[in-house]
C-alpha cells in the first residue's frame, strides 16, 4: 500500500486500519484499477475503492483489535499467523462444505481442482489461474489468495480433467474458473480447451470462464503481447462447434465507462463468444436500484446478456457487505423497470481505431 501515492491523502490511521484488514484477507490491486476506476475525490465512500481496498469493518471489533494490538507491538510474524490463522477459520472459507462434498472421485483417487456439483456442470480450477489482476474485498473464494495451501482449490493435471470428461458423458458444461483463469497466457489456457475440440469431446456443448478481466484488465484482450493469441484460441472454439461464454463479474457501471473496456468487449464479441454479466449485491458498492439499473442499461447497449445477480455467501467479510433479502429483493424490482432493452449493433472496428 506504501507504494500507492493516492492513498497518502487518507489519514494514517485509516492506513493502518487498511493494513490490519489487509493481514487477514487478501488484498491486490493494479494500476488500471487505481488510475481508470476509482474517483479519488470520493474516496473512502466511492464504490471502486470500497470495492478493491479492505475497511476496517470487514473484519469483527475483536478480530480488528487483535491484529491492530499485534501489529502494534510490533509481534512477531510467527505470533502474527497464529492470531490470523485463528480469525480465518470463522470467517468460513469454505462456505456449504465445498471442499469435501463437490470434489468428486476417479479411479479411486480424489480429484483435487475440480468440482462436479451440477451433473451437467463441471468446475475446474486450473492452478494457474488460481489469482485475479486485482482481488474484490467481498470476494467469496478469499481462501483461494491467502496462501494456504490447504484452503486452496487448484489443479495442474489437464490429463486428469480430459480423463474424467470422457468418462462423464453426461457432462455438457465445463466452467473454467478460479481465481480468474483469463489471467493465464493463452498458450496455457490452450492446452486445457484444445483437447475439448475434439470429436470425443462432442458432448461437451458449452465452454464458460468465469473472469474480471474485461473489467480489471481489459488490456488482456487488446493489447496484451498474446492478445490475439487468446482471441483466436476462443473462435477456434466456436468454429469447432462450441458454445462459448465469458461469465464476466460486474459490480458497477463505472468498469464498463472507459474506452478500453467498451473495445475488449467489442473485441470479444466480434469473434463470437457471448459475455454473461453476474456479480453480488452489495452495501457500500451497488446497493442501489439506480445502479443496477444504469450498469444493467450499459450492458445490454454493449451486448452483454445481464445474468445474475447473487447475494453475500456466508464466509469472509460477509458481514460487511450482505444486505437483507427483502431489501435485495426490492432493489431488483425497481432497477429491472428501469431497463430499455433493445438490440445492440456494433460499431465495426475501423470506426473505433486499432487494437
Amino acid at each position: 500500500m506504501d507504494q500507492i501515492p493516492q492513498l497518502q491523502q487518507l489519514s494514517e490511521q485509516q492506513r493502518f486500519e487498511m493494513r490490519v484488514v489487509a493481514t487477514v484477507l487478501p488484498f491486490r490491486v493494479n494500476h488500471y484499477v487505481i488510475n481508470e476506476l476509482i474517483n479519488w475525490g470520493d474516496v473512502p465512500s466511492d464504490p471502486m475503492f470500497q470495492l478493491c481496498f479492505p475497511q476496517k469493518n470487514m473484519l469483527s471489533p475483536e478480530h480488528f483489535n487483535c491484529i491492530a494490538k499485534l501489529l502494534h507491538d510490533d509481534a512477531s510474524q510467527d505470533q502474527v499467523n497464529i492470531a490470523v490463522d485463528d480469525i480465518r477459520q470463522p470467517l468460513n472459507p469454505h462456505p456449504a462444505n465445498q471442499l469435501e462434498k463437490n470434489i468428486p472421485q476417479f479411479d479411486g483417487e480424489r480429484l483435487e481442482g475440480i468440482q462436479h456439483k451440477c451433473r451437467e456442470t463441471v468446475l475446474f480450477f486450473p492452478v494457474q489461474g488460481q489469482t485475479c489482476h486485482s482481488f474484490c474485498s467481498f470476494c467469496f473464494r478469499w481462501a483461494q489468495f491467502v496462501g494456504d495451501k490447504e484452503l486452496k482449490i487448484a489443479a495442474n493435471d489437464a490429463q486428469t480433467l480430459h480423463s474424467y470428461l470422457r468418462e462423464h458423458i453426461d457432462v455438457t458444461d465445463v466452467l473454467i474458473t478460479g481465481g480468474d483463469p483469463l489471467i493465464m497466457k493463452a498458450k496455457n489456457l490452450r492446452k486445457y480447451i484444445e483437447p475439448l475440440l475434439q470429436k470425443d469431446f462432442a458432448h461437451i456443448t458449452t465452454i464458460r470462464m468465469g473472469t474480471k478481466a474485461l473489467s480489471f484488465w481489459p488490456q488482456r484482450f487488446v493489447t496484451d503481447d498474446d492478445a490475439e493469441d487468446l482471441l483466436l484460441l476462443l473462435r477456434q472454439a466456436i468454429d469447432a462447434g462450441k458454445h462459448v461464454a465469458l461469465m464476466a463479474h460486474y459490480n458497477h457501471w463505472r468498469e464498463l465507462d472507459t474506452d478500453i473496456a467498451e473495445l475488449a468487449i467489442s473485441c470479444v464479441r466480434e469473434v463470437g463468444v457471448e459475455i454473461r454479466s453476474q456479480g453480488p449485491l452489495l452495501a457500500h458498492i451497488n446497493n442501489s436500484a439506480d445502479v443496477w439499473a444504469r450498469m444493467w442499461q450499459r450492458q445490454v447497449e454493449l451486448g452483454i446478456m445481464p445474468y445474475d445477480m447473487f447475494v453475500e455467501r456466508d464466509t469472509g467479510a460477509k458481514r460487511y457487505f450482505e444486505v437483507p433479502l427483502e431489501r435485495a429483493w426490492e432493489i431488483y424490482h425497481d432497477a429491472i423497470q428501469q431497463i430499455r432493452f433493445g438490440v445492440y449493433r456494433a460499431r465495426p472496428l475501423y470506426e473505433r481505431g486499432p487494437r
